[in-house]
């Protein structure tokens, strides 16, 4: 398997050696011949500026134009599409015949840059030149180190007082920038030199922090996957800590190695060497990044080795043909390729490095939803609209093109850019808000109410807020759309005025949808209800529980759900407000104290208030109220209590619980009905009472 991939290494090294070693050979030669060819410019003769006057009249141009649209046995179609191809042929051979030119030139700038920027050592001075790079590439690293040792002990501590695993990475990090910076701006340097030093700072920092940051995500994955594996969890969602290693080394290395070469390319401007000539350079170096890129897909780990080896070759052709697209001066062409295929890798990346931080990092974010939230969608955005507004750069629509365009390109490439901006900037508003009130939502339960007032107010941000949720997420949809299309150029003014006419039309056929919708604006706005209150109207009766734009969800007590729409609501009772009075009414016999029986009542009350359990929703204790009526068997009391909504159930049933026990042993009797007959018939008569105890007993009537 090791020699196989060995074996593919080393014909890929030498396919690419061998398309460097003739376009060397071949392009200095074609672009000789063609140069040869191109005879020198002499000035036309006066008939002749004469008639290119003539050719350009607006009379001659329609003329021509009428003449050629009539020609007869000609394909526009086709000529257009021979054009395109041969304007890229040619924009691909002069591309190349201008680097590969710039390569037999190369030995000479390089001589004439030697001589200048050693021309400027030799006047400032060898070894003092010498000791400030050296201080350039050294100072960083020494106090980075100097640094490491004397916080050693206490780098636990740091870390547990900023409350986050990274800390001990990052701040190692910013020493060595800061060192860095300072060794760079304390000395003095000669302007050739200062760039080189300049471009040199840049590198190293860039390397130091791509370092930092990868080892940050590898110790927030570890951290994440051991969380998952104590967990149980059957399917990891992260990857291994192996696999995060391995494409952190390959991508550390890619970025150090990539870096030295910008700053070596970027160096070359100053010291005189031409475009063609770094471009030159940059496409020797590029075969590095290449390689790099190669052997990490074929050593990279796999599960399954005919498709992983299917991946990889896939891999390597398109890696080369993106390597052939930078040489051949197709640079949008390149940076959409390289966008196919790593802007899904990136954005997933950083969708697991923030999942990562969220599980190893819970307390410190548990209470930041919009942090989490800012990190999470600002990130992608952020990569996006990056990704976007580099393309358009590549593009030649650059933001001074695209503010004073006309052309139709320039606009189409401002409304796309300006488009993938504004969708971005929605997604994450949208994303902010609906975070903030589900904050609002979690931290406001229903029952995690201390008092009656805190209580009320969580069960109305219950309520209003989820209405205010999907509002908000209409709103913000329909002027995001309204600005792209406006920045597509797109008039929106009848487009709205249309959307207005059909709006009212829709009006009209559906009254009974626009009559539920207001009517449940005015029941918010009068509080006629909140969620987890019990209400009634008409036949539905139940505990609110969820609302939408047009009807409300009632929790019947027997646990029916029923969704009634606000319009057919009409009047509302609303058991669960303020407070409810409970009403008991009782039967004794004639014979009963009623002095008595209301001291043994009032005991009664006072015991409920006194109950731990009963007395906190008891507003108004049990008491009688007196002698309703006078029946045909019995003395009817009346009873009555004011508790707070939803609570009387559970103290009426207690409290007629406790008037029994307390009745039976003070000698009150409940009245109950009694048959008396009269007469000589004796034993027909105890026959007769006797059938109709019997019948009462059974809950049936007595037959005649």
């Amino acid at each position: 398997m090791e020699r196989d991939r060995a074996g593919v290494l080393r014909a890929v090294i030498s396919g690419v050696l061998a398309f460097i070693v003739l376009l060397g050979v071949v392009s200095p030669g074609f672009a000789q011949t063609a140069q040869a060819q191109v005879p020198a410019a002499v000035a036309p003769p006066a008939q002749v500026r004469e008639m290119m006057q003539l050719m350009q009249t607006p009379e001659v141009k329609q003329w021509m134009a009428t003449q050629m649209a009539a020609t007869p046995g000609v394909d526009t179609a086709a000529q257009n599409e021979m054009s395109v191809l041969s304007g890229l042929l040619q924009h691909a051979r002069r591309h190349v015949s201008m680097v590969s030119g710039a390569a037999m030139t190369l030995p000479a700038q390089i001589g004439n840059a030697s001589s200048l920027f050693f021309g400027e050592l030799a006047a400032t001075g060898w070894s003092r030149m010498i000791a400030q790079f050296l201080a350039i590439f050294l100072l960083g690293a020494i106090v980075e180190s100097m640094a490491r040792y004397a916080f050693r002990r206490r780098r636990r501590r740091l870390a547990e007082m900023a409350g986050m695993h990274l800390t001990p990475r990052v701040v190692p990090a910013l020493i060595f920038a800061a060192a860095t910076m300072l060794a760079l701006f304390s000395l003095s340097w000669p302007p050739l030199s200062q760039s080189v030093a300049i471009l040199c700072a840049v590198a190293l920092i860039v390397q130091r922090f791509t370092i930092c940051l990868g080892g940050v995500l590898v110790d927030l994955i570890g951290l994440a996957r051991a969380e998952e594996e104590r967990q149980g969890v059957i399917a990891p969602t992260m990857p291994s800590r192996a696999i995060a290693l391995f494409w952190y080394r390959r991508s550390a290395i890619f970025v150090i190695y990539f870096m030295l070469g910008w700053a070596a390319i970027q160096s070359m401007e100053p010291l005189g060497f031409s475009p063609s000539a770094r471009l030159f350079v940059g496409y020797i170096l590029g075969i590095g990044l290449l390689l790099i890129a190669i052997e990490a897909v074929w050593s990279r780990p796999q599960k399954d080795d005919k498709r992983g080896h299917g991946i990889s070759w896939a891999l390597t052709v398109y890696f080369l043909l993106l390597w052939g697209l930078w040489v051949t001066g197709f640079n949008w062409l390149l940076w959409l390729g390289i966008y196919v295929l790593m802007l899904p890798r990136v954005l997933a990346v950083s969708t697991i490095a923030v999942k990562s931080l969220q599980q190893t990092e819970a307390s410190f974010l548990a209470t930041r939803r919009i942090a989490t939230v800012l990190l999470d969608r600002g990130v992608r955005a952020l990569i996006i609209a990056f990704a976007a507004i580099w393309l358009g750069q590549l593009l030649g629509v650059g933001a001074d093109t695209m503010a004073a365009g006309d052309k139709m390109v320039d606009k189409i490439a401002r409304g796309v850019i300006g488009g993938i901006v504004i969708l971005l900037a929605a997604d994450l508003l949208w994303h902010v808000v609906k975070a903030y009130i589900d904050g609002k939502l979690l931290g406001s339960p229903l029952e995690g109410g201390a008092t009656d007032e805190e209580k009320a107010r969580h069960a109305r941000f219950q309520t209003l807020l989820p209405i205010f949720r999907n509002i908000l997420a209409v709103v913000i949809a329909v002027i995001a759309v309204l600005m792209v299309l406006s920045g597509l150029g797109i008039e929106i003014g009848p487009l709205i005025a249309g959307a207005g006419v059909v709006g009212v039309a829709v009006g009209f056929g559906a009254q009974t949808i626009v009559k539920d919708v207001i009517s449940g604006m005015f029941y918010l706005w009068d509080d006629a209800f909140r969620v987890g209150e019990y209400i009634e109207s008409g036949s539905h009766k139940g505990v609110v529980e969820a609302f939408s734009l047009r009807s409300v969800k009632l929790r019947h007590h027997r646990g029916p759900l029923t969704t009634v729409p606000f319009g057919e609501l009409g009047a509302v009772k609303n058991l669960n407000r303020d407070w409810t009075i409970d009403k008991i009414s009782l039967n004794v016999t004639y014979d009963t104290d009623l002095v008595k029986a209301k001291k043994v009542i009032k005991q009664i009350g006072q015991t409920l208030l006194e109950n731990p359990e009963f007395g906190p929703h008891i507003i108004e204790t049990l008491k009688m109220k007196g002698v309703e009526q006078f029946g045909e068997f019995a003395i009817e009391l009346r009873l009555s209590m004011m508790t707070k909504p939803g609570e009387q159930f559970v103290i009426r049933r207690n409290a007629l619980a406790m008037i029994r026990n307390a009745f039976k042993e003070n000698g009150i009797e409940f009245a109950v009905p009694t048959v008396q007959v009269a007469g000589d018939r004796t034993v027909e008569v105890d026959a007769a009472a006797a059938r109709y105890a019997a019948y009462a007993r059974a809950g049936g009537e007595p037959a005649t």
